[in-house]
């Protein structure tokens, strides 16, 4: 079985576990303080275990870092799994379709499988390292958009300085924010957004790694808002910015950044 495979099997298991947990609000109960400083939900809580529990039986790797537990080790394939079991945790709370499981495995090199799937439609946005984008099967790219002013961009920006993002919100076409980043950055990867920004220096990479991934495979540029490669540290407190595009407008949208 491949490592897709895998993350359908954990995909399945995830998302009987939340129904629930969804259907009945029970899931929004807090249960303790994650391992990135923000406090965790019952949903969160039983999706983490059941993709945790997997992983390690399943030896799919010998490291796991997730926004909840944190890293855990234990022995198993060499390589990390970066995991976030719920991707848009308040839409999944609050009724919003719009959240996903995210995950991503490192050789220890580099990220060569990603793996995210919208928990409500099941689409699987799946890419393995130089191989393309693909979902359900079906490749895909990013989209051919050349210019700011006929773009669609997602943008979020830090809560008390929107001034920081007035300047290119006035220049784009439309803009969106839907709450899950992997998906989002995978809807840049497929043609749906022309960009996705994240100024707020929160973005962890296991809400990015699989979707980082996937963007480039289906032709994109990710970098950080100055130009540079985005380094994500192992440690779940700390956040990166991230500017992931079709990469046509890229410079341009760097320079209204």
């Amino acid at each position: 079985m491949n490592f897709q495979d895998h993350c359908n099997r954990i995909a399945d298991d995830v998302f009987e576990a939340i129904r629930p947990l969804r259907d009945s609000g029970k899931g929004a109960e807090i249960v303790k303080q994650g391992a990135d400083g923000t406090p965790t939900k019952l949903i969160d809580e039983a999706a983490e275990d059941i993709a945790i529990e997997y992983i390690r039986e399943n030896g799919l790797c010998s490291k796991i870092i997730s926004e909840e537990a944190g890293i855990i080790e234990f022995d198993g394939k060499p390589g990390t799994i970066y995991l976030d079991p719920v991707d848009g945790t308040h839409n999944a709370i609050t009724g919003n379709p719009f959240f996903s499981i995210s995950i991503a495995y490192s050789d220890g090199r580099r990220v060569t499988e990603g793996y995210v799937q919208d928990l409500v439609s099941r689409e699987t946005f799946y890419s393995s390292y130089g191989k393309g984008a693909y979902i359900n099967g079906k490749k895909v790219s990013v989209s051919k958009t050349e210019s700011l002013e006929k773009s669609t961009l997602s943008i979020y920006g830090k809560k008390f300085h929107p001034e920081t993002i007035v300047s290119i919100g006035q220049k784009i076409r439309r803009m969106r924010l839907f709450g899950a980043s992997s998906l989002e950055i995978c809807y840049v990867g497929c043609g749906r957004l022309d960009g996705f920004i994240d100024i707020r220096q929160t973005l962890r990479t296991t809400d990015a790694a699989a979707g980082v991934l996937f963007c480039t495979e289906g032709g994109g540029k990710v970098t950080d808002i100055s130009g540079r490669t985005v380094e994500f540290p192992e440690n779940v407190t700390e956040g990166r910015t991230l500017v992931a595009t079709n990469g046509y407008i890229h410079d341009k949208v760097l320079e209204y950044l």
